[in-house]
């Protein structure tokens, strides 16, 4: 116990991304919570602490290939993978789900009404996202990359005009915090993305959609909570050092 008090849960899920599959089926939030220890969440979800340090160490010891070590990446690089890889599918994705939410409420919200509130749930997600990641690509990214360049030149970087990383860090971060409690509210309405007994496929299509994008947003918040803003924080304190 006195080990797990020091690991937190997004360490663990950096670590290896498999341990995330353990923390979701848990109902523990690895992401916009990750800061927390695993005796904390444990304690707080009345769940067996041994029984779930089983699992994730049966999954750190299995040997798995297709393990990324994104914590071994340079963090422009870890930049250029969340903007091509998470960010693009955060495009693409809400411009298809949209539309068939809209179809859904007009063909089975009498009899669903939840279905409302899901699509402004969703409509809300895809508008700030849309605006978050902008900032990120237009400020926070750029300078992260700024930083890991004067690195390998020895060279002083100015100071930006938000003053410190940590500011537009503070910000994402209470960003992510909001979709993920947006996204907490459409897993309920949906039921964990369960089609009621009634639905067509296009219902089915869409919750499961719904679900692959809060997989994918879920991932996305970690690589940036969990692995490239701890390190830009870092580099930054480099840097101070040097003056």
């Amino acid at each position: 116990m006195e080990v797990l008090e020091k690991i937190t849960i997004g360490e663990y899920v950096a670590k290896d991304f498999r341990t995330a599959a353990i923390f979701s089926k848990y109902g523990i939030d690895f992401c916009c919570k990750g800061n927390r220890t695993i005796a904390e969440a444990c304690d707080k979800k009345d769940i067996d602490t041994n029984q779930l340090m089983k699992q994730l160490n049966t999954v750190l010891k299995t040997k798995d290939d297709n393990s990324i070590d994104f914590k071994s990446w340079p963090l422009d690089l870890l930049a250029n993978y969340i903007e091509k890889k998470h960010h693009r599918y955060v495009e693409e994705k809400t411009q298809v789900i949209l539309p068939f939410l809209d179809k859904l409420g007009k063909v089975h919200g009498a009899g669903h009404p939840e279905l409302f509130e899901i699509n402004e749930l969703f409509k809300g997600c895809a508008g700030e996202l849309a605006q978050h990641m902008k900032k990120e690509e237009l400020i926070l990214f750029p300078f992260v990359k700024k930083m890991v360049a004067a690195s390998l030149t020895d060279e002083l970087i100015v100071q930006p005009h938000f003053g410190t990383v940590q500011n537009p860090i503070a910000m994402m971060m209470e960003e992510h915090d909001n979709e993920g409690e947006r996204f907490r509210k459409i897993a309920l309405l949906t039921n964990n993305y369960t089609p009621p007994a009634d639905a067509c496929n296009t219902y089915r299509v869409t919750f499961s959609m719904l679900e692959e994008f809060e997989q994918d947003l879920h991932k996305h918040i970690h690589l940036e909570n969990n692995i490239l803003f701890p390190k830009a924080a870092a580099l930054e304190k480099e840097f101070s050092a040097q003056e």
